[in-house]
């Protein structure tokens, strides 16, 4: 920017205070992303293992995915997630950018698939146990996700 632009801006605020979150009241500052405070690639694991040992048992959301490639259904959320959560980026290397929309079109994915979907979500989440600040995170997203999925209406 020229000078004469900068004066006439007036000078540049002052930053204001830094949040830094602390693992405790005098704790060291968490600088992990999240997907390492929580575990890593094993509660990651944990958690769409979980998911998807629901979703193979559901009637209405098992016959959306392949019988044979459970293992690559599971591989493809859990890299996504971990992604997602500041882990590797082995999903994006390998897969491109997510477009879960455009992923998720050929699939009914319908109000009752949406919600019968978190069902199994959340039961995953509830098992890991993990801290309430990062299971309230995740949750929202996930329900954000759910309902963003939605492409047909029953």
């Amino acid at each position: 920017m020229n000078d004469a632009h900068a004066q006439e801006q007036g000078p540049e605020p002052a930053p204001g205070p830094r949040l830094t979150l602390r693992s405790g009241e005098h704790g060291a500052a968490v600088t992990d992303t999240v997907w390492a405070q929580i575990g890593g690639t094993e509660t990651f694991d944990r958690i769409v293992r979980r998911f998807y040992d629901g979703v193979k048992a559901d009637p209405d959301l098992a016959p959306m995915y392949p019988d044979a490639d459970w293992e690559g259904a599971i591989w493809r959320l859990r890299a996504f997630l971990e992604q997602y959560w500041g882990g590797p980026t082995t999903y994006s290397e390998q897969r491109g950018h997510p477009r879960l929309r455009m992923r998720h079109a050929p699939f009914p994915v319908t109000p009752h698939a949406k919600e019968r979907w978190l069902v199994h979500m959340h039961a995953a989440l509830d098992e890991a146990a993990l801290p309430p600040m990062h299971d309230a995170a995740i949750r929202d997203y996930v329900e954000r996700a759910a309902l963003a999925m939605v492409n047909r209406f029953e």
